[in-house]
């Protein structure tokens, strides 16, 4: 495993001497931007492995996504090669349905601390909840980027991610748009605690997303990026263009239903993702 190969994958060619927040921003964007979130091998009858070679040879040789154990993991192993310091937590998702945190972790995020002040990075969440930088440890804080306004929350040593969400534009709106908003525009994203875990503590986790037939991995087929401008996100076969205008506080949404033909283009054109075995969507 090569870091310069790494920079290949994600296309950073800049000085990485300095292991610091400018670097550290400059990395990530490119990681979001170059890495799809995704979880197509479980729609294509491949196994997820846990293990940083595989991963490796997944999403930088063979040019794939992964979910965020994958991705973040891999993160997590370049930004210790280029010497920061780093160390992976533990999050537990929010489920709209259910209006409610998950009791079990099922999330993996990082933590780095550079020059004495804390980090949280997280290039695993996908979709629009995905954060462009590295986010201020700090509780009560607005953080506005591109994507929206984030902070944290803490009670008690149990840290909660949450963002302001705003108004979406759908031109012609052929399909009804599902994420309707709950009162509120906050939505909760995840809560954290800063007890550092070991990847192996993920890997029962890893198999059981694989596996439960009741979690949302198995139910759509996801893979999302982000773009310069916003996000490109495609889940089971409707495909979904957003632009952020954070100027009028109005994201542009555009939303088409693919044929399986289409699909394949799709993931190749705007992903550029090729799979090695057939995706049933």
């Amino acid at each position: 495993m090569n870091i310069q190969e790494y920079f290949a994958r994600i296309s950073y060619d800049e000085s990485h001497k300095d292991a610091d927040l400018q670097t550290l921003t400059v990395i990530f964007q490119h990681h979001i931007q170059a890495i799809p979130f995704e979880n197509l091998s479980m729609h294509c009858g491949e196994t997820i492995e846990l293990d940083l070679q595989s991963i490796y040879n997944k999403i930088v040789r063979k040019k794939r996504g992964g979910w965020c154990l994958e991705s973040n993991y891999l993160l997590f192993w370049a930004l210790q090669e280029l010497g920061y310091d780093v160390c992976i937590l533990g999050g537990n998702s929010y489920e709209p349905a259910k209006k409610a945190y998950t009791a079990e972790i099922n999330h993996i995020l990082l933590k780095v601390v550079i020059k004495g002040n804390s980090y949280i990075v997280d290039a695993g969440f996908g979709g629009a909840y995905q954060s462009w930088q590295p986010l201020m440890l700090i509780a009560g804080k607005d953080q506005p980027q591109i994507p929206g306004i984030f902070r944290f929350m803490e009670d008690n040593g149990t840290w909660y991610f949450e963002k302001v969400k705003r108004k979406h534009y759908i031109p012609e709106q052929s399909v009804p748009f599902t994420g309707t908003p709950e009162l509120g525009n906050i939505r909760k994203i995840y809560t954290f605690t800063l007890e550092p875990r070991h990847i192996n503590d993920f890997q029962q986790l890893n198999t059981y997303l694989q596996v439960s037939p009741d979690n949302i991995l198995q139910k759509k087929s996801i893979c999302s990026l982000q773009t310069t401008e916003g996000l490109y996100a495609l889940v089971g076969w409707t495909f979904t263009e957003m632009k952020y205008n954070y100027m009028e506080d109005m994201d542009l949404v555009q939303i088409t239903t693919l044929t399986d033909e289409e699909v394949e283009k799709t993931l190749k054109g705007k992903f550029n993702i090729m799979l090695e075995n057939k995706l049933v969507p």
